[in-house]
């Protein structure tokens, strides 16, 4: 939902992509692979925890999922926000970071808290419009246009994680229900639409489309993630989640070679 000029592309002080085709399917890619992954995680190697299941630290699943993916976003983020200029792998590790933290964090909110998916959404929903209002009080704007100095940087960063974790929580909420991950992902994907219809024959803040859109992705590659790997009696393929992570892998690293070469071709037209 945002175009570059060519001297954009190149220009050093543009720190995330162009907003195209290609960023969206990489984000939902991404947002799949975040789900399988963060589930790899927190429910296949160390153990689902529950509610009902014990509390000791070290058994808790989704805590120590979160500090593990927590840890890496906390890196990338640094990293991001240190380098001097735009670099594609860089950038989607650190999105690829804050979807899986965002898996384990909303599993942690919505079942280990015990608030179950709505309280969880609820609260995630309040992290994600308080971190955009704290950004917009701070620096006037919540434009990704915005985003090429070190405070607007951690603002991005910080609202990505949230509207991760929220999406996790919505998708989860949605595919519980008599819709199952299917008919969610069809909910979903009818929303996106909706969204591009609205930018493209409407007036509407394309800042709020954006990160409208932005939210959305989450869910859909939640349920879509969900599909792939949970069981067949749940609605799921039952498929290894390691290697749904894996295949998921291989397709982003593929997108981004394509899409960060037909940008430098863009560039140097």
């Amino acid at each position: 939902m945002r175009n570059y000029s060519t001297r954009d592309i190149v220009d050093v002080a543009i720190k995330v992509p162009a907003v195209t085709i290609g960023f969206w399917a990489i984000k939902i890619l991404a947002t799949t692979f975040g789900e399988t992954a963060g589930d790899s995680v927190s429910m296949s190697w160390l153990g689902e925890t529950t509610a009902n299941a014990a509390t000791s630290f070290w058994q808790n699943g989704y805590l120590i999922g979160t500090a593990i993916f927590g840890t890496a976003l906390a890196v990338l983020m640094a990293l991001q926000i240190r380098a001097r200029q735009f670099n594609p792998w860089l950038y989607w590790a650190t999105i690829i970071a804050s979807t899986t933290a965002g898996t384990t964090m909303a599993d942690f909110a919505t079942r280990a808290l015990g608030i179950g998916y709505p309280g969880g959404s609820i609260l995630l929903l309040s992290m994600v419009l308080v971190s955009l209002w704290v950004w917009h009080r701070a620096l006037g704007t919540i434009s990704i246009d915005s985003v090429h100095e070190p405070r607007a940087e951690l603002y991005y960063w910080i609202t990505i994680t949230f509207s991760q974790t929220l999406g996790t929580a919505l998708g989860d909420w949605i595919a519980d229900g008599p819709l199952g991950y299917l008919g969610s992902a069809a909910i979903f994907g009818s929303l996106l639409a909706l969204l591009v219809i609205a930018y493209y024959r409407t007036s509407i803040s394309r800042v709020a489309l954006f990160w409208s859109a932005f939210i959305l992705t989450r869910p859909l590659g939640a349920v879509v993630g969900d599909f792939l790997d949970k069981p067949v009696a749940k609605g799921g393929l039952e498929l290894s989640r390691t290697g749904a992570s894996l295949v998921l892998a291989v397709a982003i690293a593929g997108l981004i070679l394509i899409v960060h070469r037909r940008t430098r071709a863009l560039a140097t037209a």
